[in-house]
């Protein structure tokens, strides 16, 4: 038998009247690559940052390279000094460091009794050099791109001289060109005899670099399947217990009036340099309007300036044919927007929130649910118990706190929320199904449709380049913040539309058309 790096026997985990883990034995090999999948909430990564000592089991045994962690004692120190690092989902970078400051945190290496980060700084660029993974050791890190952060994050657990990494949601949003070189990456540290756990809802991913696959659904190991030959419907289908659509199925768009009018839109970036270059376009009710692009090619300054947290250097904003380039957020929300912000922690939810609370959550001041001194508390209630059954959100208990869930239970309260706004003309989506199982993109994926056919003009950005050819009934490309390519429906489900695409976020073709 090989031997394993990470084994873990019966351990069980419960938050309050909540089963995370329910006597979940695991095994990873040493070399290899180890997915760990299953729907939101069933216990993935409670399961690896009790490996991890983040966590400590109720009960079981976790070993780390056959020695018996300490189950009432184990930490990540130990964790770290047994060759574990684990990347989290959202990262625990600190935004004003530097890449190297953050690296060395907590394990600072000195020089006659003096910080030495010139040392450091140098350490990290031969471990960037040798596995590819490129970033400025010195570069602030609120400054850099998400897959700038996530390397240096992989940076930081080998700089540590870990080689069994846990990587939980590793892709979530990262474009395709990243998650490439990414698993470059990971296959190089693996041929060197380095363990990888990845923790993920993209089963196509899996397929494509897992040698072990366990499964789990609702806090219990429900399958454990070889990587070779294994395939995403049969994946599928082992972690929500029935056959799962994978395609999306919709009928033809039938556009309406004008929702959304974007002209000659310039913005800048944090950094003060030029992010949107007089970008045009427009939006009808009854239509998905697909934004694609490089992460670094506008599209989030786009999407700022379109909900108001972002003033743009010029152009026209109009929704419903009013000038709201003027308007704050909250003035924009009362004419008619949603908002499904690409990051949930930042702009969408209140981690010390329920989900009761977070579900009313810029309605609360709705007649529905307010009253002149106190909340309507069988309403809110009501509302809450409506949009748990509809989204399937785990757990079903509306008390309970948001900042305890999984992150892919978060999304479908900030989903649930946004859908469910009155008065709703123009919905402004991005990544609506980042770190969400596959059972719960096929719920978003129908419920975004609907919202269209219901006569919502949907905006909608993604780094899923399937989602947006699948979701969308035409498309444009983003390349250095300007418009490189517009794709109408019929264009967009020719054979060749997924190159024209690629080739087009890689600014190695365009098609600047007016706007449409």
């Amino acid at each position: 038998m090989s031997e394993l790096a990470i084994e873990l026997r019966n351990v069980s985990r419960c938050f309050g009247k909540t089963i995370a883990n329910d006597k979940v034995s695991l095994k990873v090999r040493k070399g290899t690559v180890h997915a760990v999948v299953g729907e939101n909430g069933a216990g993935k990564s409670t399961l690896m940052k009790i490996a991890y000592g983040q966590i400590r089991a109720d009960e079981g045994e976790v070993f780390l390279k056959g020695t018996q962690m300490p189950r009432t004692k184990h930490s990540p120190m130990l964790a770290i000094d047994r060759g574990v690092g684990m990347v989290h989902q959202h990262f625990m970078l600190v935004p004003p460091l530097s890449v190297v400051e953050n690296i060395v945190l907590g394990r600072e290496p000195t020089r006659h009794g003096i910080l030495d980060l010139a040392r450091a700084s140098q350490e990290l660029r031969v471990l960037s050099k040798k596995y590819g993974l490129a970033v400025d050791p010195t570069a602030i890190v609120e400054k850099l791109s998400v897959g700038e952060q996530q390397r240096a994050e992989i940076l930081k657990v080998l700089w540590q001289g870990c080689d069994i990494l846990i990587l939980d949601e590793p892709t979530a949003v990262l474009t395709p060109l990243e998650v490439e070189q990414l698993f470059t990456v990971l296959r190089e540290l693996v041929s060197e005899g380095v363990s990888v756990v990845m923790i993920t809802h993209k089963l196509d991913e899996v397929v494509a670099i897992a040698d072990d696959i366990t499964v789990m659904r609702r806090g219990k190991v429900v399958d454990h399947i070889d990587g070779k030959g294994a395939s995403v419907a049969s994946i599928a289908q082992s972690m929500v217990g029935r056959s799962v659509l994978l395609q999306v199925d919709k009928s033809a768009a039938s556009p309406g009036q004008l929702v959304l009018e974007v002209g000659g839109l310039s913005a800048t970036s944090n950094a003060g340099l030029p992010a949107l270059k007089g970008v045009s376009f427009e939006l009808a009710a009854g239509e998905i309007l697909g934004v694609a692009g490089v992460e670094g090619n506008g599209q989030s300054e786009l999407q700022e300036c379109i909900v108001g947290v972002r003033k743009p250097t010029s152009g026209m904003l109009k929704l419903s044919g009013q000038d709201i380039g003027g308007l704050s957020v909250a003035q924009r929300y009362s004419r008619g927007m949603a908002h499904i912000p690409e990051d949930r922690h930042a702009r969408a939810i209140v981690l010390e929130y329920s989900i009761e609370e977070n579900l009313i959550l810029g309605r609360h001041h709705d007649a529905k649910f307010s009253g002149r001194v106190v909340m309507h508390q069988e309403a809110c209630r009501k509302e809450a118990l409506a949009r748990i059954k509809e989204v399937d959100i785990r757990p079903d208990d509306p008390t309970a706190i948001a900042g305890e869930m999984s992150g892919g239970n978060q999304q479908k309260i900030v989903i649930a929320r946004e859908l469910n706004r009155l008065g709703t003309t123009l919905l402004v989506c991005a990544q609506p199904t980042q770190g969400v199982d596959i059972g719960a993109i096929e719920l978003i994926h129908k419920q975004v449709i609907a919202a269209r056919d219901a006569g919502l003009a949907v905006l909608l950005f993604s780094a899923e380049l399937s989602e947006l050819q699948s979701l969308s009934d035409r498309l444009i490309v983003l390349y250095g913040g300007e418009v490189a390519l517009r794709l109408d429906s019929g264009e967009l489900s020719a054979p060749d539309a997924r190159a024209q695409i690629g080739a087009a976020m890689t600014g190695a073709s365009s098609n600047k058309a007016d706007a449409s």
